[in-house]
């Protein structure tokens, strides 16, 4: 494992994003629902006056309808965002390959186990409950982190290539 970290050291830095993903995913299951509600609640509310011009001057039932209608996109956008940022370094760790290989399925069933996980431990906080919808939402996230890291060692790959040629060619 050692050699294999050795030979790699980005992978090292990867495999530190993986976990530090890991953790922030962990803290935030941990929190029970008042303080969950809080911290998405401020996000909304922020995200809100921003976009709605007008939000201000709206009666106090439709800024409440409003707010509540984006915690929910907001909340289920977080889920997958931080589950993009895990599937982008896991991949990352496991390091270049073809897309449909035996590693990059490896990557995914591993951050799928994490969601499952993940919404275990949250259902053991005060008001937090586990939903599976919640589990497939976080695997789409990481599959779009891992597409996306695909994506990148193919620009890099392909941006080696152009400069070894050029060298060649000079």
């Amino acid at each position: 494992m050692i050699k294999y970290f050795s030979r790699y050291p980005m992978r090292l830095i990867f495999l530190f994003l993986t976990i530090v993903s890991m953790i922030v995913i962990f803290m935030f299951s941990a929190e029970n629902s008042d303080d969950s509600s809080k911290t998405s609640g401020n996000i909304t509310k922020t995200v809100v006056e921003t976009l709605v011009n007008d939000y201000d001057e709206l009666p106090p039932a439709k800024q409440q309808s409003i707010l509540d209608k984006a915690e929910h996109i907001i909340r289920k956008t977080a889920h997958f965002t931080i589950y993009m940022s895990l599937g982008l370094w896991a991949s990352c760790t496991v390091g270049k390959r073809r897309l449909i290989c035996g590693k990059s399925a490896a990557v995914l069933v591993y951050c799928f186990f994490y969601a499952c996980t993940d919404e275990i431990h949250q259902s053991f906080s005060p008001g937090r409950s586990c939903q599976f919808t919640d589990v497939l939402i976080d695997t789409g996230g990481a599959l779009v982190g891992i597409l996306i890291s695909m994506l990148a060692f193919s620009l890099v790959n392909l941006i080696s290539k152009h400069r070894s040629s050029q060298k060649i060619s000079i």
